[in-house]
């Protein structure tokens, strides 16, 4: 029997639909949450991406601006803005669009945002916080994943859980996530021995590792849950035959655009999962409604008892 496909763009519309009245409870106390995004330079994917934020930003009535500097700008220029940004009560979240140009210190700038409007979850405040489950910002994504699992029903406490990768940005939080939600976690990496068999184990299969379709069938025990995080861009037709073989419309469309999307798990896990995410579809949609959600929470985690009590 094939997989039950969790359908990422669903559960984000009901995540905005939520957030969106949360936004409107909140205008009836005159607060209006508000995010600032900062991209540097001309990178013509971060644009996409800040499109996509800006737009969510807008149809769920919050407030947002977008600050656009130079490709040149310095470390210190753009401390300043952030620190002008950190300033100004009107804006909850401030966002900066990874990748920087070279010369900017990445690691200092994200550190300058000030952890109750870090809507990305990086500042290691936040992450102290995640880790001793205290009231703090969730990296989007994680965030996202946990969303999926608990909004498809699927349990997680005493389930067996292994993350395939380890970044600062998805494969630690997550599995602290799953960790703090009472699952056994394995968290796996290139020094992994024996990784298909470490995998096998999983109840909750989590890849997040950044290699084309490298999670094949033997890597998961049949009826699992395959939470698929990975973006790969496939260009090569040897490619595309290795993934999508006799899938005509799939083809069709990678022939006019040149390119298909990719996870990190192969196509063919769908037939031995209980339940997987499709890419793409899947996790990526719950990212920004995560970071909408970030954004309301920061606005009502930085105002306290000056709001009513919401749900959330």
């Amino acid at each position: 029997m094939p997989a039950q496909i969790l359908d990422g763009t669903k559960l984000a519309s009901e995540i905005r639909a939520e957030v969106a009245a949360e936004v409107q409870t909140l205008a009836a106390s005159g607060i209006r949450p508000g995010l600032a995004v900062i991209l540097v330079g001309n990178n013509s994917a971060s644009e996409v991406y800040v499109r996509g934020k800006v737009k969510s930003s807008k149809e769920v009535g919050l407030y947002s601006e977008q600050h656009t500097p130079a490709e040149s700008i310095s470390t210190g220029e753009l401390l300043a803005l952030i620190d002008a940004l950190n300033q100004r009560d009107e804006i909850d979240g401030i966002l900066v669009q990874l990748p920087l140009p070279a010369q900017v210190d990445s690691k200092k700038v994200l550190l300058a945002v000030d952890p109750a409007k870090d809507v990305d979850g990086f500042h290691p405040m936040n992450v102290g916080y995640l880790s001793t489950q205290r009231p703090g910002l969730i990296p989007c994504t994680p965030a996202g994943v946990m969303e999926i699992l608990r909004r498809s029903n699927i349990p997680v406490a005493g389930q067996e859980a292994v993350v395939v990768g380890r970044s600062d940005i998805v494969g630690k939080p997550v599995a602290m996530l799953l960790l703090n939600q009472n699952a056994t976690v394995t968290v796996c990496h290139s020094k992994t021995r024996d990784l298909p068999a470490v995998c096998r184990r999983a109840d909750i299969l989590v890849a997040a590792i950044g290699r084309a379709g490298m999670v094949t069938r033997d890597f998961v025990k049949p009826g699992a849950t395959v939470i698929d995080v990975g973006i790969n861009k496939v260009t090569e037709r040897a490619d595309f035959d290795r993934f999508f073989s006799g899938n005509a419309k799939r083809l069709e469309t990678f022939l006019a655009k040149g390119s298909t999307l990719v996870g990190d798990v192969h196509p063919e896990v769908a037939e031995v999962a209980g339940a997987i995410t499709p890419v793409p579809g899947g996790v990526g949609p719950l990212t920004i409604a995560m970071l909408m959600a970030n954004t309301v929470k920061a606005a009502k985690l930085r105002r306290g008892t000056r709001i009513p009590a919401l749900t959330r």
